[in-house]
């Protein structure tokens, strides 16, 4: 089984997460960001990653540093996970409708950390969360799993919807890039390393 556990505490944030790639979407998220909750449920959820989470933070200060560092966590965990990366699909893509909002996303596990985001500059906030923040989450991840990232919202109104079809596109193309090809046995490159 593909899993991993990390902890990582800073001066600003204490998070836990024990991950499993080859769940079924279930999962246990505690963090003190109620918004944060739902979008890391939606990403198990829709992953197929079983993930248990518990993060504490400086949320007297804002948000900031739970949300990126959550992300950051959860990337070294994937990345720990996938090992040497023998097998897998390596790319992943999806589109997901939310209502009136669509959203796109393209991955690959290419060992070369990039993200390419656009949310069409929309700014605002969803209850107390500032829908910036979701590109901080991406970005955490992205980073610190050392993937190539492109998301993109097509088009939408309600920062809900757009931060959830987000997430569920982040979701889809990552379950397909980290699944198995019963076809494959070596790692998918030519260079003989991801």
């Amino acid at each position: 089984m593909r899993k991993a556990e990390i902890k990582r505490e800073t001066k600003e944030t204490q998070i836990e997460v024990k991950i499993n790639l080859d769940g079924r979407g279930i999962y246990n998220i505690d963090t003190p960001i109620g918004f944060l909750n739902h979008m890391i449920e939606t990403f198990s959820k829709h992953s197929l990653i079983d993930i248990e989470l518990l993060a504490s933070g400086d949320t007297h200060v804002d948000f900031h540093h739970t949300v990126e560092d959550v992300g950051i966590v959860l990337g070294m965990a994937v990345k720990e996970a996938l090992g040497d990366k023998k097998g897998i699909y390596r790319f992943g893509e999806a589109m997901v409708p939310m209502d009136e909002t669509l959203s796109l996303c393209a991955i690959d596990i290419s060992g070369r950390p990039l993200l390419v985001y656009d949310d069409l500059g929309l700014k605002g906030k969803i209850g107390d969360f500032d829908f910036e923040l979701m590109e901080e989450l991406f970005k955490g991840f992205t980073l610190s799993s050392s993937m190539t990232v492109h998301l993109k919202v097509l088009y939408g109104k309600n920062l809900h919807h757009i931060a959830e079809s987000l997430t569920k596109a982040f979701a889809r193309a990552l379950r397909r890039a980290i699944e198995i090809d019963k076809r494959r046995e070596d790692t998918p490159s030519t260079k003989g390393v991801l």
